[in-house]
């Protein structure tokens, strides 16, 4: 049981933009409080979605986003939302779109919501690949080597002397609903290859193109933290990711909580230097060739896998937010190592990929210390049922294109 209790005359309000229904990041959210009373409000997609159909949720708002709306009407919409609570409320974004966006307008929704005070220029510089690059060459935190092309020209001398494969991202997070010009983290085996996708970038190419980590000399780490006004963090957590999907670049599947006491003083220190104050989630990746963690992303919000991190008074980052913002303490305690965190509907056909491939973690402990499932929870069983209903159709479809893909590639190599 919890060794404090949350003042439950102050809700929480999960707040997202963009239609990603199946978010376990926000059903955590809502499980995490709910269960200890706080009364807890989702914006959602539909009445129809995990998140909506928690027993833990008092009220879902149906508002549908596209991410494209000017901030102003979404803002305005929020302030809505705060007059229909009708009392001071915690906001919890889950993407980035949602954290820059109250970051920017804090006084404009300061009199209504309860939320972290930090520079607003901060978060949206830190989910931009070109910004966060910025941070860590300012501030000495090491990171992949990274280009960012302005024209195709710059491109054509990137490909004449980089060593490949590479990795492509999109520049700004928020150009990835407006037109995206890769529709992830996206491998280029070689300048050809690089060539032809930059064709369709456009004048000014909104990439980032950045040093490949081989996965056979790396592993990939991951910090959650709630940090102070003071930016200092009330509770920080390291854990390593076992499996992810799409493989090796998408969402974790599979982690493992672990100390890391290298990483987490790295993290904390570039958290304090930078001045940031909220929930973060921190993408990192260990290169075994020179023994260094490189920062691959820094998300100023929680991230969907925060319910593997849990203290021994019970304290997630969600709880700390909470617990801050309505003027208590945020009760000390060790991580407990071991936890496991699983993703039910992707880490199956991520397990079956990295079974193949024989790719293995060593910091993984061995046997799990209690697993937390993304989804599936004895006193809140709908959500589950809910994603199985959402998921199977778009997911029986997506693992059919992999497969059509490899065995065209494959047939491709066969006629050569």
């Amino acid at each position: 049981m919890p060794l404090f209790a949350l003042d439950r005359s102050v809700p929480g309000l999960i707040v997202k933009i963009g239609n990603y229904p199946l978010h376990h990041g926000g059903v955590g959210a809502i499980r995490s409080l709910g269960r200890l009373g706080v009364p807890m409000y989702a914006i959602t997609e539909d009445r129809f979605t995990p998140a909506a159909s928690s027993r833990y949720l008092t009220k879902g708002f149906v508002w549908p986003t596209t991410g494209l709306e000017r901030p102003d009407r979404l803002v305005e919409g929020l302030r809505r939302i705060g007059r229909r609570i009708g009392r001071p409320t915690v906001l919890l974004p889950t993407d980035e779109e949602a954290a820059v966006l109250i970051a920017e307008h804090a006084d404009a929704l300061g009199d209504q919501f309860l939320l972290p005070r930090t520079d607003p220029r901060l978060p949206r510089r830190l989910a931009s690949k070109q910004g966060l690059y910025e941070l860590c060459v300012t501030h000495g935190v090491p990171a992949p080597k990274s280009a960012f092309p302005d024209s195709y020209a710059d491109i054509e001398e990137f490909a004449a002397t980089a060593r490949f494969p590479v990795v492509a991202k999109n520049r700004e997070a928020f150009e990835r609903r407006r037109s995206p010009a890769v529709p992830g983290t996206t491998r280029i085996a070689g300048p050809d290859e690089l060539l032809t996708l930059a064709r369709g970038w456009g004048e000014r190419p909104g990439v980032i193109l950045q040093e490949y980590l081989p996965r056979e000399e790396a592993e990939d780490w991951i910090v959650h933290a709630y940090v102070d006004a003071d930016h200092a963090a009330r509770t920080l957590f390291t854990g390593v990711k076992v499996r992810s999907w799409p493989p090796h670049a998408g969402m974790t599947a599979c982690a493992y909580a672990v100390p890391n006491p290298e990483l987490a003083t790295l993290a904390g220190e570039f958290i304090k230097h930078i001045g940031f104050s909220g929930i973060v989630d921190l993408d990192w990746r260990y290169d075994r060739r020179d023994g260094r963690y490189k920062l691959l992303d820094f998300n100023p919000r929680m991230g969907a896998q925060f319910r593997l991190f849990e203290n021994t008074a019970g304290i997630d980052v969600v709880r700390a937010q909470h617990l801050d913002l309505t003027g208590q303490r945020v009760p000390e305690g060790e991580q407990l190592n071991g936890r496991r965190f699983t993703v039910e509907n992707i880490d199956l056909p991520a397990m079956l990929v990295y079974r193949r491939s024989g790719y293995t973690t060593p910091h993984a402990p061995r046997r799990a210390h209690g697993t937390e499932l993304a989804w599936l929870a004895p006193d809140d069983i709908k959500p589950f049922f809910t994603m199985l209903a959402r998921f199977v159709r778009p997911g029986v479809k997506h693992l059919f294109q992999m497969w059509q893909g490899r065995r065209t590639t494959v047939s491709g190599r066969d006629q050569i």
